[in-house]
């Protein structure tokens, strides 16, 4: 094997951070890794744009709208006319750019390009083997198509989820959503907080929101870690929000809250954690179950990261504060019993997979042999 081509979208960060541990791995084992975002790099940088833009304003000024989007695409095949041609999107583009760059394989981990892929192989055009790699908890019909060759998932619960809706059991493997080897091998919390200069003896709790942070409800969180009697250690991350990071500053003005931009070393921050305030985003749930770090969720947004959401409830490695009088409930009582939080720990140390981009790679460089054979 040559080369491999990995398919992104660079909506939310997830994407392109699942792409990027993928490209990481094949790099590392002497293949090739090209990645392209399908929107910005196969159909129009405008077109990209766009789409992106409406997108973000959905989801900090509308996202009960995405929300209900979300569920309405989930009713529907992922062909339907209904879809307004979605599945299409770029896949003539797309067989240009495999005819260019001859990969040996193709990777995908956005529903997009996937779907685009199969709308090729179901043309009955030539396509490279094709592994779409799902970066959230959930299924959801617009990523279902029964022209891709295999689906690599999160956890058991999706990979029912997708039998369940057609995909014949061989295609589906539970792999993990693959997370940077940072979070595999990280330091221990009392090594991270010494390198951090966080105290040893008084609870750390992370706040964030992904690398957008205005699209979540810091703020909320910031008040209600700003004014608990509780002796805590408090880490905002406002990620490459300027404006969001004044707001938490004049927030955390006079208490010992600490307040970041976008922290590139996010592993160690996450490592020193006790608790971590987050929304429900795919990657971040990946991550902290890698790193075994008990998760608080709030703020997620309709759609994929409720969903999200739920599975982690329901898989015993998250708490849920649905509104801000909540939060402050929940985090006290996370904060005065250790045991749930040990609790939560165990439940992430039993589903976690930190090895998951090495096991995507191993299933396409398998393949690639197996072509190579006949």
């Amino acid at each position: 094997m040559r080369r491999v081509l990995i398919l992104t979208a660079s909506y939310g960060s997830g994407h392109n951070e699942a792409a990027r541990c993928v490209a990481s791995e094949l790099a590392r084992r002497g293949i090739e890794p090209i990645v392209l975002d399908h929107f910005r790099d196969v159909v129009h940088p405008l077109f990209d744009r766009a789409t992106r833009a409406a997108y973000l304003m959905l989801l900090r000024h509308a996202p009960a709208i995405w929300g209900m989007a979300y569920a309405l695409g989930d009713r529907l095949a992922s062909d339907s006319p209904l879809t307004f041609g979605a599945s299409r999107v770029g896949a003539r583009a797309l067989g240009a750019t495999l005819d260019r760059l001859a990969p040996d394989a193709v990777v995908t981990v956005h529903a997009t390009p996937a779907l685009a892929m199969a709308v090729l192989a179901r043309a009955g055009r030539r396509v490279p083997r094709h592994t779409t790699v799902i970066t959230d908890f959930v299924a959801h019909s617009q990523w279902v198509a029964p022209d891709i060759d295999r689906y690599c998932v999160a956890a058991d619960e999706v990979g029912h989820d997708l039998v369940a809706r057609g995909i014949p059991r061989g295609r589906v493997v539970v792999t993990g959503v693959p997370v940077r080897a940072d979070f595999a091998a990280a330091p221990d919390s009392a090594e991270a907080r010494r390198a951090l200069g966080l105290p040893a003896d008084i609870p750390v709790v992370l706040a964030m929101a992904g690398s957008w942070g205005s699209v979540g409800r810091l703020p909320d969180v910031a008040h209600v870690l700003a004014r608990t009697s509780r002796p805590i250690v408090g880490v905002l991350v406002a990620g490459h929000d300027r404006e969001l990071r004044r707001s938490l500053e004049r927030i955390a003005g006079g208490t010992p809250l600490r307040v970041f931009g976008f922290v590139p070393e996010l592993h160690r921050l996450m490592a020193a954690a006790d608790l971590i305030v987050t929304k429900a985003g795919g990657m971040t749930l990946a991550e902290a179950m890698a790193l075994e770090v008990p998760l608080l969720f709030y703020g997620s947004l309709p759609g994929q990261e409720r969903r999200n959401e739920r599975f982690a409830a329901a898989a015993g490695v998250a708490l849920v504060a649905r509104g801000r009088d909540d939060l402050d409930r929940v985090l006290d009582r996370a904060l005065r019993d250790p045991g749930l939080l040990d609790h939560l720990r165990a439940a992430m140390r039993a589903r976690r997979r930190p090895d998951a981009a090495h096991v995507i790679v191993d299933l396409v460089l398998a393949d690639a042999r197996t072509r190579a054979q006949r």
